[in-house]
Order: C-alpha cells, then structure tokens, then sequence
C-alpha cells in the first residue's frame, strides 16, 4: 500500500508540474473539478444525467484548458520539451486525447443521423430519447478509456501503474479542488502563468 500511494503521489506531481502551468487552465480545471463531484453525486441518482454532465461540462473545461492555454514550448522551470512530456506521460496525452475527444464527438453525430445507431439499439422517438442514448453512449466510452488505458498500462508497464492511474483519474476531482481553488483570484491579480512549482501537499 505504502508503494502505491508514493506513485500516486509522483503521478499526481508529475501531472500538475508538467502540464498545469496556467492559471486559466487551473481556474478551467476547478470549473471542471466541482462539475465532477456533482456528476458523481448524480451518478447515484441517474447514471446517464451524470454522463452527460461529466462530458459536456467537466472534460470540455478540462480539456479546452489542456489543449487552449497550456504552453507547448519549452518547459524551462521543469527543463523538458512538450514532445518529452508527451512521450512519458503516464495517461491520455494530447494525441490520445484528440483520439477520445474524437469519438466523444462523433457519438452525438452518428446517434442524429442513425437515430438507431445503425439496428444495434431502439431508435429515439424525440431528443429526451436522443439526449438519453447519447449519455449512455458517453458513459459506456467514459469507463472504456479508463478500463482501456489500465489494460494498455498493464500490458506497457505493469498492473499496478495502470491501477494508480485509475485511482488518479477518479480522485482528480477532489485533489484539484485543493490544488486549485486560488487560481480564479490568482487570473484577476493577473498571473496568466505559475511562476514556479512547491511541492504538492
């Protein structure tokens, strides 16, 4: 247990070190962390409402934040290049990540023109049915990135990176509320970039 919580705890560093360092994408990153935990709390009530709130509000803010405003040059305060970063990161980097966002777009788009998703389920009758098919599609391709990647780092590394990982995902929400709930005040004092890295708590 002591090991798996030190790599969660380097996972967690290596994540905000190398790819939080603007404040607009940590205010975007809180935005998306409290959007979480109420699509958590919703997850108890109607899984596919929950869905929806996760991928329409939760990894849009997100992931705007990565692909937006975080800078993609040389990382001085870390002495990486971004294609560095890309290539160790332990998740869903950028191009894996365009891969998702892809599908994640695509589901909404095949689902109106093929209301019955070409024979394989019952077709909607309106957009309350069409908006519940396209939550169920994004919760069923929420929970088959993560398996998917967990497998995919279990065959890479071993299974207990790929177990961290999920632990990681799933947590975000809670730790970036800790990690970033200043980052709002911190854009109107005008701090576009954190001037430096203190080690995570």
């Amino acid at each position: 247990m002591k090991r798996f919580l030190q790599e969660l705890a380097t996972q967690r560093w290596d994540d905000h070190r190398y790819y939080h360092h603007s404040r607009i994408n940590q205010a975007l990153h809180l935005v998306s962390a409290i959007s979480f935990v109420l699509a958590y709390a919703w997850l108890l009530i109607d899984p596919v409402v929950s869905a929806l709130i996760a991928w329409l509000v939760s990894m849009t803010t997100r992931q705007a934040g990565h692909f937006f405003f975080e800078p993609k040059g040389y990382d001085e305060i870390n002495q990486a290049t971004h294609e560095h970063k890309e290539a160790i990161k332990v998740g869903y980097n950028l191009q894996r990540k365009v891969v998702l966002m892809g599908l994640w777009a695509f589901i909404p788009l095949m689902l109106a023109v093929s209301p019955g998703a070409f024979g394989l389920i019952e077709p909607h009758a309106d957009f309350h049915g069409y908006a519940r098919q396209v939550g169920t599609a994004w919760l069923l391709l929420g929970v088959g990135g993560l398996v998917f990647r967990v497998l995919q780092l279990w065959y890479l590394k071993d299974l207990q990176t790929g177990l961290v990982w999920a632990t990681k995902i799933i947590t975000d929400p809670f730790h970036d509320i800790k990690l970033y709930h200043r980052a709002p005040l911190q854009l109107l004092r005008g701090e576009w970039l954190e001037p430096g890295h203190g080690r995570l708590r």
